[in-house]
């Protein structure tokens, strides 16, 4: 059956006409949406709401009542909530604390930096930004494969790597090369605004295009932009990071 999402003050809920209800810590309008698509939507809705509200949160959090209410937050006010989706960026949030691991290394001595000199040498992007990029979009771990299919360090999607001549994107080398490749080209195409540059890395070169050159107004691409740039601008001003 066909469920509908009410508004309320803080909080929305969806409840099926079979009986289903489910929540979500924040407002929005009527939405009717696919019933077998109803958690999909719920979990992408509260991933893209939660950081326009400033709470720090690490991810979105669910649990299920006695009355079979799904309830889905990102603050977790309740003992019964449990982690149903992590925040992609939090490792490199926390990394301007509090840095640990490989993120309290110097860059110059954190993982594939032999491939990030190669690849910024031959593309002529700084290799601070480039490691900056790689803190934010995977933590240095090879292997990250995003919900939406962006794979490896600089988390490529397939088809832009393919543009690129990318063949193994989980190869450190050629993952980094690519995607020094792709942020050469934007950086020319945004006039070397890096800002733009960054939003177009994440959020995709048309969607800046379509925004009139402006950050474009999606959650995550907000987000990224600035934790990229904190991170470039600690490697840029720290002394003995390299």
């Amino acid at each position: 059956m066909m469920p509908t999402v009410a508004t309320h003050i803080g909080k929305f809920m969806i409840r099926s006409m079979g009986g289903n209800t489910r929540s979500i810590d924040y407002g929005v309008n009527w939405i009717i949406i696919e019933p077998m698509r109803l958690r999909p939507f719920l979990l992408c809705l509260a991933a893209a709401l939660f950081p326009i509200h400033g709470q720090a949160t690490s991810g979105i959090f669910g649990f299920v009542d006695d009355e079979g209410i799904e309830h889905l937050s990102n603050i977790p006010n309740d003992k019964r909530y449990r982690l149903v989706l992590a925040d992609r960026f939090e490792p490199a949030r926390v990394a301007l604390r509090q840095p640990r691991g490989v993120l309290a290394l110097p860059y110059g001595q954190r993982p594939f930096h032999d491939s990030v000199m190669r690849a910024s040498s031959a593309t002529g992007v700084d290799a601070k930004l480039l490691h900056a990029v790689i803190t934010v979009e995977s933590g240095y771990n090879r292997d990250a494969v995003s919900p939406k299919g962006a794979t490896g360090l600089m988390q490529l999607l397939p088809t832009t790597a393919r543009r690129y001549g990318t063949v193994n994107l989980r190869d450190p080398g050629e993952n980094i090369g690519a995607g020094a490749r792709y942020l050469r080209d934007l950086l020319a195409m945004f006039d070397n605004n890096l800002e733009l540059a960054l939003a177009a890395y994440n959020a995709g070169e048309n969607a800046v295009l379509r925004h009139g050159n402006r950050l474009p107004p999606y959650a995550e691409t907000q987000r990224y932009v600035p934790l990229v740039l904190a991170h470039y601008r600690r490697m840029n001003a720290s002394q003995g990071w390299h």
